[in-house]
């Protein structure tokens, strides 16, 4: 069963959905759930399927400023805002009938993947948590995206951007992908282009753009400085073996440092294999943790 719910973050309304299991006892667990860069929902929503199947509840909504939630300005990643939003949103999930407040699970993928790390790290109400394909190291993952002779380019447009902004125009925004290779975009690469093309004109609230501020954000990011402190809370990483976009070796390098309790899923493919042919390994994997984990 699922039901429209929406709830508040730092003054904004954010919409989704709550996924209940059919025939479920009188406390379920729940996993938060939320998309990564650029994204929406939707592109989460078949894994709260697979976990809803199994028996868990979970509460899938969209970043402020993306899909249906309220938020301004449009298509600005935030990372500070939107770990903020996990928060809000476990809090919301523990007022809800019928769910377990003591059993709460989050789950992000890509950018988010990082932001549950930190969610994790400093919110001990998280009892088990899942990083999917995660950005692991702000910097690092950075610039493995942005070559050294584009950094001028970008600095420009981010100083270009803040002014503009100061003399009271709105917010910059550039692509979120192209399929032109010298375009300036914030996930370059035909991989990316090709998947967002091939998945993001189907939700009518999704665009292909973002701020060029959230690339100013990007580079300050920094959820590698909490990778050691999730501990104890149980940790799942999920990593794709050719991954360009979070980088594989990044992502591996964050694994190791992490304490335990940990468990990692090395699945073939690139970033967006774990939405496509690995998807009922990677939403198994993720299941039969959060089972095991908030059982």
């Amino acid at each position: 069963m699922r039901v429209d719910v929406e709830f508040t973050s730092g003054g904004v309304v954010l919409r989704g959905w709550l996924y209940s299991p059919d025939n479920a006892p009188r406390s379920v667990p729940l996993v938060v759930m939320t998309h990564g860069f650029a994204g929406v929902k939707e592109w989460v929503a078949p894994f709260a399927e697979v976990l809803s199947n199994a028996g868990l509840a979970c509460l899938v909504y969209d970043h402020p400023g993306f899909g249906t939630s309220d938020g301004q300005p449009r298509h600005e990643v935030d990372p500070g805002a939107q770990i903020e939003g996990y928060r809000d949103a476990i809090t919301f999930a523990q007022t809800l009938e019928g769910i377990d407040s003591d059993r709460i699970g989050v789950w992000g993928t890509s950018f988010s993947g990082g932001h549950v790390l930190v969610v994790a790290a400093t919110d001990r109400r998280v009892r088990a948590v899942v990083s999917q394909v995660p950005t692991t190291n702000g910097w690092a993952n950075f610039r493995s995206l942005v070559p050294t002779t584009m950094l001028p380019i970008v600095h420009e447009a981010i100083a270009a951007d803040r002014m503009a902004r100061a003399c009271g125009k709105p917010h910059q925004t550039l692509k979120a992908a192209s399929e032109v290779p010298t375009d300036f975009v914030a996930m370059p690469g035909t991989e990316a282009y090709q998947w967002l093309m091939a998945n993001g004109p189907q939700v009518p609230s999704w665009r292909n753009e973002v701020t060029v501020s959230s690339i100013d954000k990007f580079q300050s990011y920094t959820p590698e400085a909490f990778i050691r402190r999730v501990s104890p809370t149980p940790l799942l990483m999920v990593i794709a073996e050719q991954d360009t976009l979070a980088p594989t070796d990044i992502a591996l390098q964050s694994y190791a440092e992490a304490l335990e309790p940990k468990r990692l899923v090395l699945v073939p493919g690139p970033h967006f294999a774990v939405y496509e042919e690995q998807f009922e390994r990677t939403s198994g994997a993720a299941r039969d943790f959060f089972l095991e984990t908030l059982a």
